[in-house]
């Protein structure tokens, strides 16, 4: 049976859960338990804090897990990322006091507090920086201003937090991170974990398009067909009306209205768009 982390708690743990259920697997309806096991799929799946999911994964207790790209290199174990999950999205950069301006090479024998020690360290090395990494659990934007770091290195979105604390971003992003399916390092996926990868592909694909229908005159078909490839390759059908055949397209979804106005100009009508709720591609 195919053992799979999932995150128990945090930004994570909900979309987890809702990428699995899409997927066609059953999920913990009470966040009070442990492990559900989805007999019907030969899938066991244990609820576990994000930032433990790669080590057990990595020590080959289970076979999968998901968690962030920040904690799997954080975590220094010997799991892989198998694939992107499209959600959870984060930047990880450093900041420091805002009343100078600051270079990567400022770090320079400084202190940088952060919750990722393994991952910023690793990064200071591949740039050949040495700095002293202080470890904490949280408020890292205060330990600047109670002298426990010299710079932070933490999870930013808007940065508003950080101009509270008197601190600025400076230098290239550390890490951009995002939800990750992750395995054991290995050379070969089990046949198990081959058909979760296909069905969670499926649902990252299926969330990022739409279906797309039109009918269109043939003489505009190639110029059509030039705003809607397709993934492969347009289906087209003929229709009863003479010199009108109907086009069917899957479509960026982010795009859905850019692609209906360009087709509109040149002479589509009837045009539809349905939602995809799981593709194999």
């Amino acid at each position: 049976m195919l053992r799979i982390a999932v995150p128990n708690k945090g930004s994570l743990a909900e979309d987890s859960i809702s990428i699995l259920k899409e997927a066609g697997y059953k999920q913990r309806s009470d966040s009070r338990d442990l492990i559900l096991i989805d007999a019907d799929n030969n899938v066991e799946f244990y609820y576990l804090r994000p930032r433990d999911i790669a080590i057990y994964v990595g020590t080959g207790e289970l076979e999968a897990g998901i968690t962030g790209r920040d904690l799997l290199i954080d975590s220094a174990a010997k799991a892989t990322e198998l694939m992107a999950l499209n959600f959870g999205g984060s930047t990880f950069r450093f900041a420091a006091p805002s009343d100078r301006a600051w270079t990567l090479a400022d770090i320079e024998g400084k202190r940088v507090a952060t919750a990722y020690p393994g991952l910023v360290a690793q990064h200071l090395q591949s740039c050949g920086i040495q700095a002293d990494v202080v470890r904490l659990d949280g408020a890292v934007e205060s330990s600047v201003r109670l002298g426990v770091a010299d710079v932070i290195a933490d999870v930013v979105s808007t940065g508003s937090t950080l101009r509270q604390a008197g601190l600025s971003v400076f230098g290239e992003a550390i890490l951009t991170s995002e939800a990750v399916l992750i395995g054991r390092d290995r050379a070969s996926v089990p046949a198990e974990l081959e058909i979760l990868l296909r069905r969670l592909q499926g649902v990252v694909t299926a969330r990022q398009y739409v279906l797309l229908d039109y009918d269109i005159p043939t003489s505009q078909v190639d110029v059509a067909c030039a705003i809607t490839p397709g993934l492969e390759s347009p289906t087209i059908s003929p229709l009863q009306r003479k010199d009108w055949v109907a086009v069917r397209a899957m479509v960026l979804r982010k795009d859905t209205n850019r692609v209906m106005d360009e087709l509109w100009a040149v002479g589509a009508r009837g045009i539809l768009v349905t939602d995809i709720h799981a593709c194999r591609l």
